[in-house]
């Protein structure tokens, strides 16, 4: 029986570390593809919120990552590098042993003995010719044994989990930049494009490459650039944007049934990529499902800022949140909103809450929604694996320039699964000469946003301090932050096999939070989990009675149910919404300045 090879060995508990990847289907930069059951970092199929566990890498990670410059995804720090030789050095005889294992297993390679072959779902080596071919198999068996033993000398250093992460880290960046796969002459989908075309493939993929590298990020594109239009094949529902601020836009999504519930739903989307991910294209849309099943929706559209807007930090975005509320009050009538934020933008909602709690103004909020967000960071990404002068380094760059690019925010976020989003387009792009299939969720990861400098600096400190996890250490617009006190019923989404926001990291906020919570553990990655629309007969979520103070013993509670969670959602938000209204015709005390989606969506 044939060896697989891909897989990294055990991690130490509590480690979230990173190794070969096995998945192809292409996902977004933040998530996982539609239906897929991706492969996290570690090499080994998401089975279970175990395994996604392994896989997470953390959005705290990203934005000082990003900051920083690509050579942190292939060099590790000196220390660590200093460290990670030195205790191999103490251990001779492991090397040894190690070494001699490789050297064994080369040998079976050479005469054509060995066993070794990819893992069930790495489909770099999918084609016949990898195996059938001789020349081929040795190539791809080589790296899978060189990189085997890269593994198990990483395991073999017990080095501290910070420095684990690192290297390993580093190490899954050059193992897969450095798989035969990825070699035109080698690669046999890239012989017979050639062949098949004539030598055009060649051609065609040389333009490409030349075109990504020539702007940021520098990496093979996903997508192509005029795969869809905003506000035509994706932001495609009906609406009018009723309010306006130089930070964002409110988008009041026209009714389509004849009664809706009394109290609106505002969402918050993510800081750092456009609103559009929650409405995506017909009948993947987030809020299209809301707006069709009964629910008044509005939207927060946030304005892509630039060095003018260096100083908007976390009171910038939080008085906007309260701004909206007060806006949506006057389009409705209605004095009470429920909420459902995304990523950052729960970070964000959660804050205000505590703020509104602390001056006795929390009854204006019925209900609340965080998904995949991370409100305790410990051992939630890599953020501590990183020194000090990581993080300031990282936010002195982006002082100075006065935002943090979004190309480098997608740069880093393909550079976290790079099998899936680096390699696998490498092949395609390059290799064959293809254009990129077209797919809604990467165009909108594509589209890319900056972050304010302040943002960017006020996220990070929460991260490494951990803030908000301690009443008081954090404020909002001068309040003292304490989530306890937010006691209004909230409802948190996270992803299985999450590897930005890990489940676990996102189940913490039910211990947080002061009110009644419902969790759910829907399936895929970080943005698949989300744009799941009902329909597809590989959806399902997990969902227990009540939420103890261990994921684990969650899980154990938790049914499994086939769909998607949008519905349960609804009912859960339609039972904290009031009674039926007729549906509103007009915009209330506000104006509509422009049809949906608005003005700053396509602001670059």
């Amino acid at each position: 029986m044939a060896q697989p090879a891909t897989d990294p060995p055990g991690r130490k508990a509590g480690t979230s570390g990173t190794g070969p990847e096995s998945a192809s289907r292409p996902e977004s930069a933040s998530g996982s593809a539609p239906g897929s059951d991706s492969a996290p970092a570690s090499g080994r199929p998401a089975d279970g919120p175990e395994d996604a566990a392994d896989a997470a890498l953390g959005l705290d990670m990203v934005l000082v990552d990003a900051a920083r410059g690509p050579l942190r995804r292939l060099v590790p720090p000196a220390g660590t590098a200093l460290r990670f030789g030195r205790s191999l050095a103490r251990q001779p005889g492991t090397v040894a042993r190690r070494t001699g294992e490789l050297a064994r297993e080369l040998g079976r390679i050479a005469a054509g003995r060995s066993e070794l072959a990819p893992g069930k779902k790495d489909k770099r080596f999918a084609d016949p010719a990898w195996s059938g071919n001789p020349l081929l198999r040795r190539a791809m068996q080589l790296h899978l044994a060189t990189a085997r033993t890269a593994w198990e000398l990483i395991e073999d250093a017990h080095l501290d989990w910070q420095d684990d992460e690192r290297i390993r880290f580093t190490a899954t960046n050059l193992v897969d930049a450095l798989a035969p796969s990825n070699i035109p002459v080698v690669n046999p989908l890239s012989l017979k494009a050639a062949i098949d075309t004539g030598g055009r493939s060649a051609v065609e993929g040389v333009k490409r490459l030349v075109r990504d590298l020539s702007t940021p990020p520098r990496v093979p594109s996903m997508v192509e650039p005029d795969a869809f239009t905003v506000g035509e094949d994706l932001a495609a529902t009906p609406g009018a944007v009723v309010f306006r601020t130089p930070v964002f836009e409110l988008i009041r999504y026209t009714p389509t049934t004849e009664t809706v519930r009394e109290v609106p739903l505002l969402m918050v989307p993510p800081t750092i990529n456009k609103y559009y991910i929650a409405d995506l294209a017909p009948g993947r849309s987030i809020a299209e499902h809301y707006v069709n099943s009964g629910q008044q929706v509005f939207m927060m559209s946030w304005r892509n800022p630039d060095e003018r807007h260096a100083e908007w930090g976390l009171d910038t975005y939080g008085q906007a949140i309260l701004d909206a509320m007060d806006a949506v009050e006057r389009a409705t009538g209605t004095p009470r909103v429920a909420f459902q934020s995304f990523c950052s933008g729960g970070i964000i909602l959660a804050m205000v809450l505590a703020h509104l709690a602390a001056t006795g103004r929390q009854d204006r909020v019925t209900a609340a929604s965080f998904a995949v967000t991370v409100l305790d960071w410990s051992r939630a990404g890599t953020i501590t694996a990183l020194m000090d002068d990581d993080v300031e380094a990282a936010t002195e760059k982006s002082r100075k320039k006065g935002y943090l690019d979004g190309a480098q925010l997608a740069e880093v976020f393909a550079w976290l699964r790079p099998n899936d989003l680096i390699w696998n387009y490498w092949v395609n792009n390059y290799l064959q000469g293809k254009p990129p299939p077209n797919f809604d969720i990467l165009y909108w990861n594509s589209d890319t946003v900056r972050l304010s400098a302040a943002l960017h600096r006020d996220f990070i400190e929460i991260a490494v301090g951990n803030t908000l996890t301690q009443p008081g250490k954090a404020t909002m617009l001068g309040t003292p932050v304490d989530l306890s006190a937010v006691t209004v019923d909230s409802y948190i989404t996270a992803g299985i096999a999450d590897h930005i926001c890990p489940w676990q990291a996102c189940y913490r906020s039910t211990q947080l939070l002061g009110g009644d919570t419902r969790f759910i553990l829907s399936t895929n990655g970080h943005i698949a989990s989300l744009v799941n629309p009902p329909g597809n007969p590989k959806s399902t979520f997990q969902v227990a009675e009540d939420t103890p103070p261990d994921p684990q013993e969650w899980l154990r509670k938790a049914e499994t149910v086939r769909g998607s969670w949008w519905p349960d959602f609804m009912t859960w938000v339609g039972e904290r919404s009031g009674g039926q209204i007729p549906a509103p015709t007009g915009p209330g005390d506000l104006e509509e300045l422009a049809e949906a989606p608005g003005t700053y969506v396509f602001d670059k």
